[in-house]
């Protein structure tokens, strides 16, 4: 599995929406994060009628034998609520209580043969239990608290022809809530965020669902994604890792290399949030030091971004295609 390459372009999927522009809590605009890759609880999704997820699926193809191994990483945003403890905190003006902060959880299945996984589905529950520090920070007291998560990954695979399988993966949100028609952020602090799905084969070769050879295009349209959208990762050309994300992607992303530093931005709007950032107020610029480590890394970076690297943000060319000519 090819994680160097994958991690940076994960870490953009991970945060996309979570730190946009970035949130703050006195924003009108921004004051409530806008998630992508939610899988909410089971319960939750069925009190508000299905119309909030509960599961998502990734389905490709893998060219290989019965002998290739498959690896399968589920990676999301555990959300854990920031609370003020000390009233001196409160008078100087710092963050509210409520304010959502999140961790990241990587649930590892163990590597298993194409060939076990078309005799038997294999299921692998995941949970990540309750909990609540408190400690001492710059400006007082913080209670940082997190609800229990809990989830399923089932991985499974079927033999299309003699060298090609299919391979499907759903992952389930099945986390217990005391109050199952609760608001969209409490049940927020039980959803898997930000979810998506890395994949890896030893013996074998992922197919790409975006551009299929010939005699694999009518099986990969039948492949069925939820919530997921399967991509190729690595040098191109390279077949051994995918990565199913909640966002729209090309096969082999990649990360601008003019970007100085994670925006967490889908590798393409790197400019436009700079500029956002430069135009923050002293106070908001305040408020977002106050928040967590990311958005303050950001802050400072973007503030400290000379000229030069900034005029490099602009207008660059990815590359250039010959139009094609008129059949007609």
């Amino acid at each position: 599995m090819n994680l160097a390459r994958v991690d940076e372009i994960a870490k953009a999927v991970l945060y996309e929406g979570y730190m946009l522009y970035p949130y703050r809590p006195s924003s009108l605009k921004n004051r409530q994060r806008w998630n992508f890759g939610v899988v909410y609880p089971q319960a939750y999704s069925e009190a508000q009628g299905g119309e909030e997820a509960c599961s998502m699926q990734t389905e490709c193809l893998v060219s290989g034998n019965g002998g290739t191994i498959l690896e399968v990483k589920v990676r999301f945003l555990h959300l854990q609520m920031r609370t003020v403890r000390s009233p001196a905190e409160v008078r100087t003006g710092a963050l509210p209580d409520g304010w959502q902060e999140a961790v990241e959880r990587e649930v590892s299945v163990p590597d298993l043969t194409l060939e076990s996984l078309r005799q038997k589905t294999v299921r692998h529950a995941f949970g990540f239990p309750a909990q609540t520090q408190a400690h001492s920070e710059r400006d007082g007291m913080v209670e940082r608290r997190q609800e229990e998560v809990e989830g399923t990954v089932n991985v499974s695979a079927e033999r299309l022809s003699q060298d090609l399988f299919r391979v499907s993966i759903p992952v389930k949100n099945v986390s217990l809530m005391a109050v199952p028609a609760a608001n969209r952020d409490e049940a927020l602090m039980q959803c898997l965020v930000s979810t998506h799905t890395i994949l890896g084969v030893k013996g074998g070769e992922f197919v790409s669902l975006l551009e299929p050879p010939s005699e694999s295009q009518d099986l990969a349209s039948r492949c069925r994604n939820v919530g997921a959208w399967p991509v190729l990762v690595g040098e191109q050309g390279q077949r051994d890792t995918l990565l199913a994300s909640p966002i729209i992607l090309y096969d082999y992303p990649q990360i601008a290399p003019e970007s100085a530093g994670d925006l967490f931005d889908g590798t393409e709007i790197d400019e436009i949030l700079a500029l956002r950032i430069m135009s923050l107020t002293d106070e908001e610029k305040r408020e977002i030091r106050q928040s967590e480590d990311r958005a303050r890394q950001i802050l400072d970076r973007t503030e400290a971004m000379p000229a030069e690297q900034f005029m490099k943000l602009h207008g660059a060319v990815r590359g250039l295609r010959p139009l094609k000519e008129d059949a007609s």
